[in-house]
């Protein structure tokens, strides 16, 4: 209290004018319409700066729980795209019934390491076992394919990125549906290389490159890259430079895609082998 006392002591001056200048500001703003309009419209200005500044920061502050949700709306409007689901086709001589069925789940996760800059990248996600995730499941991004799960523990799973030199991704070129691979070069992580390309494919800079749906691990049609350059290799296909269309350097979060019916399909194939007989020589 001693304190308050003598901090009104030495400034007392200077409290006294600003009271006296509050008193004349009321005078005038209350007596003088345009002075009121003009204090009026300042305080609204001033008041919405701050307004839309806290808003801001607000926002920031929940904009992680924002990202989370989004990513899994995202997930869900995944599980209902056309390439996400089998086509059953019944038909009889008077009778056709087509049913979709689901094919594909996909689990969002976020990226908590990552590198772009090694030979051999790989990218660590906050989903494990707890969460469903197992081994040799596909990874892709908002803007299309990322990677293969190779090794999972109780809430985290590892990702091969495209970025490796091990990975050999299956695709095909969008408008001829004729096939390749991508496999990537050790250079920037912007571009990767489309191999086994055939040269009588009209191809064209600007052409889109997608998975090819052939493996259990992505749905076709998943985004890989763009046609950059090309040219006639010394044999029979082209040597083709591609644009990825993921941002590797940028990534944040993914979803990691089962395929529902991959069991299915390698229990089909194991008998396959197993039921074909070497002939006899």
């Amino acid at each position: 209290m001693r304190n308050f006392f003598l901090f009104l002591l030495r400034n007392h001056f200077f409290i006294l004018f600003a009271i006296i200048e509050f008193f004349c500001l009321s005078m005038v703003v209350n007596y003088d319409q345009y002075a009121r309009s003009v204090v009026f419209s300042y305080s609204r200005e001033v008041t919405g700066a701050i307004s839309t500044k806290w808003s801001r920061i607000l926002n920031y502050v929940h904009l992680t729980e924002v990202n989370e949700a989004l990513a899994k709306q995202n997930a869900d409007l995944l599980k209902q795209v056309k390439n996400a689901r089998i086509y059953h086709d019944t038909t009889s001589t008077t009778i056709k019934d087509t049913i979709y069925s689901q094919r594909y789940t996909y689990t969002n996760a976020t990226v908590i390491s990552n590198s772009v800059n090694r030979r051999n990248n790989l990218i660590m996600l906050d989903k494990g076992t707890s969460q469903g995730i197992t081994k040799d499941m596909g990874v892709i991004g908002p803007q299309g394919a990322v990677g293969i799960v190779v090794a999972v523990s109780e809430n985290f799973s590892l990702v091969m990125s495209l970025l490796h030199e091990a990975a050999v991704l299956s695709v095909k070129h969008k408008k001829t549906d004729q096939l390749g691979s991508v496999v990537w070069e050790g250079k920037s992580f912007r571009y990767a290389s489309l191999k086994n390309l055939p040269v009588h494919v009209p191809l064209k800079v600007g052409d889109t490159v997608v998975t090819s749906g052939f493996s259990s691990i992505f749905p076709k049609g998943i985004p890989v890259g763009v046609v950059e350059s090309f040219k006639p290799d010394q044999g029979d296909y082209y040597s083709v430079k591609i644009r990825l269309t993921t941002d590797f350097n940028s990534l944040v979060q993914v979803f990691v895609i089962r395929d529902l019916m991959k069991e299915e399909q390698e229990k089909l194939v194991d008998e396959g082998q197993k039921s074909i007989s070497v002939p006899q020589q």
